[in-house]
């Protein structure tokens, strides 16, 4: 098996697409730390799957100055920790021709959440990784909107997008190292991300895009494998054509200015 982690880190895990990967995982005899916001389903998850297999920590990754300290908890509890998925997210309306709408105080919170906590836990975890002899890694969430936007919630788009380049130059800055770095690019699937209580121009939005199962499935299967990139269901279209072009020459670069770390 190419997924060699045994304690995994989950954050956003109190429902979609966070939750499915915690049940998988733990259903493979991994040990999982379910996080989030909301403290009974966390707590509910423990409970199902016993704490022999799991533990739980409530977080609010909108809150930057609280997550050295919540990493530093993690860290303490759990030394023998390998993993963290990063999949914590919000989607917002965004349409700039009605900008009288704009709330930047959203605009500001869906990229702290979808990109800024990212990088700070990133920050406190890498040096925990670094002195490790066993394989460790750091799995991110994104999105297939990371390469092709949706007008509706543009700045969703942008958060993807600045978490993917991110995340291009971290695998490269951590490659000397027992960090493995993996990207896994959702289409839209069907999640509470729609859901018209952050959304109400959306109708129905849990039946919009890919079920949640199958998702799981396929990108489940590319861990597995032991992909770096695993991009699902409509994001390969992109992926596996220009965006293709774009990493070679990005990579190019790096050879050709001498940069690589």
């Amino acid at each position: 098996m190419a997924f060699p982690y045994k304690k995994v880190l989950i954050l956003g895990a109190t429902s979609g697409i966070g939750l499915a990967f915690a049940e998988r995982l733990v259903q493979r005899g991994l040990f999982v730390i379910v996080t989030g916001r909301r403290k009974e389903n966390l707590d509910n998850f423990v409970q199902k799957y016993g704490s022999d297999k799991a533990a739980a920590v409530t977080v609010d990754l909108s809150k930057l100055d609280t997550l050295p300290g919540f990493a530093q908890t993690i860290k303490e509890s759990h030394p023998d920790l390998d993993c963290v998925i990063f999949n914590s997210g919000i989607q917002r309306r965004s349409v700039f021709s009605e900008a009288e709408d704009i709330n930047m105080d959203v605009i500001v919170q869906e990229m702290t959440v979808n990109y800024l906590s990212y990088l700070s836990l990133t920050k406190e975890f890498v040096p925990f990784f670094k002195p490790k002899d066993n394989p460790t890694a750091f799995i991110y969430i994104t999105s297939g909107l990371a390469l092709v936007p949706l007008l509706r919630c543009s700045n969703y788009c942008a958060s993807k997008a600045a978490l993917h380049q991110w995340i291009l130059c971290v695998r490269e800055h951590l490659k000397k190292f027992n960090i493995k770095v993996i990207e896994i690019l959702p289409p839209a699937v069907q999640t509470e991300l729609h859901d018209a209580k952050h959304q109400p121009d959306i109708v129905n939005g849990r039946s919009i895009g890919m079920p949640l199962e199958d998702f799981t499935n396929e990108a489940m299967d590319g861990l597995l494998r032991g992909d770096e990139q695993i991009p699902v269901g409509q994001s390969k279209l992109s992926f596996d054509t220009w965006e293709q072009q774009r990493q070679e020459i990005f990579h190019n670069w790096i050879k050709a200015m001498g940069l690589q770390p």
